[in-house]
């Protein structure tokens, strides 16, 4: 009897035999649940690697700009503690210029701010205090809102953003209350990890988290043998802007299980379908709605369908969802009540592979051509 997403299992077999990633992980559910959950590979591609399973966590990459980032800038404009068409130079001082003043909040999440999409900042640059500045001062790459360019840089700035926003309301509500700020208390702005804990642990269980502890290293599929840092990278953010960042960061930093990942996907589809989990679904809907900025397939956040993409050409065309670079996607049709977690180690040993790239859309076509009408 042919069990019913053989097909993409088959093509996962064959990524794995043609080495486009040593380990994946693949969920597929529904809002309800998970419906097909199945592992792949080994944690490397070293004779003797633990086996890839339900428990093994992935470094999610841009993964994060969905699931932690633009959760989190829902979350605030719900709170009204910051708005879309707020200018980022309300709450970055260091964004000061004529061909900038007009850019926002809402600009940001759909990579039209005129930033270019990436900069190794990481080579001469630690920690907010000096990636702040550094990105609010650079020259503009193109003008604002005339395109889209997908920018890490942009979502860096979206965290400090959500930093100082959630700072300012915990200082507001201390001195509301009469009770003096203690000195330092609020000096340093609430990190994401912090913010993004709350969430987590509401959803799930599972492992979805900043910074991973080291105990869970045994667990965590290895990403690249890294020349700039001298090592294998494991347990420890890929992305190299977000390591000099603390390893939490706006655009990257993450790490997850399948079924984590699964767990938002869920929440995801439920508060669309009118529940308030992650957001107002009014907001959330709005978030998911193309910007409209010219050529782009961009919403806020979030990217869509678009044939051509890695969600394949059978998903509906009000599908959503995000990729990220070390081999990880998620894609979630509210239409369908459908969602798909993928996540490879594809950057190990090296980020020159690139054999997932045409594989991927072919296994969202085959999930998607497996399920019933």
């Amino acid at each position: 009897m042919q069990r019913p997403f053989e097909a993409a299992e088959s093509l996962l077999a064959e990524g794995l035999a043609a080495r486009a990633f040593p380990a994946a992980s693949i969920e597929v559910g529904r809002r309800a649940r998970a419906i097909w959950s199945q592992w792949f590979g080994a944690l490397t591609y070293d004779p003797g690697a633990a086996p890839c399973d339900r428990s093994t966590i992935f470094d999610l990459a841009s993964l994060t700009k969905v699931i932690a980032t633009t959760t989190l800038t829902m979350r605030a404009v719900d709170e009204g503690l910051l708005g879309l068409g707020d200018p980022v130079g309300k709450w970055l001082p260091e964004w000061r210029g004529t061909d900038r003043a007009a850019v926002t909040i809402a600009d940001l999440l759909a990579h039209a701010s005129g930033l270019p999409a990436y900069l190794p900042f990481f080579r001469d640059h630690t920690g907010r205090v000096e990636y702040e500045p550094a990105i609010c001062r650079m020259p503009l790459e193109y003008a604002p809102n005339t395109q889209s360019i997908y920018s890490d840089l942009g979502f860096m700035l979206l965290g400090f953003v959500l930093e100082d926003a959630r700072a300012g309301h915990r200082r507001r509500q201390i001195e509301a209350a009469g009770i003096p700020v203690p000195g330092g208390l609020l000096d340093v702005p609430a990190q994401l990890r912090s913010q993004f804990r709350t969430i987590a642990t509401f959803l799930t269980s599972d492992p979805l988290t900043f910074n991973p502890p080291r105990a869970w290293r045994p667990r965590i599929a290895p990403t690249e043998i890294d020349p700039w840092r001298g090592r294998l990278v494991v347990g420890e953010v890929h992305d190299e802007n977000a390591w000099a960042l603390g390893g939490a960061a706006g655009h990257a930093g993450l790490f997850g299980t399948a079924s984590a990942v699964g767990a938002f996907a869920r929440a995801v589809l439920r508060t669309l379908a009118g529940e308030r989990i992650l957001a107002d679904p009014s907001t959330f809907h709005a978030f998911i709605r193309r910007s409209g900025v010219p050529g782009s397939s961009r919403a806020l956040g979030w990217d869509t369908m678009l044939p051509s993409s890695s969600c394949g050409a059978l998903i509906s065309p009000g599908a959503i969802g995000h990729t990220g670079f070390t081999g990880t996607s998620l894609w979630i049709d509210h239409e369908r009540d459908l969602y798909i977690v993928l996540l490879t180690n594809r950057v190990h040993p090296s980020r020159e592979n690139e054999k997932l790239r045409a594989l991927r859309p072919r296994i969202h076509d085959a999930i998607v051509a497996a399920l019933p009408d």
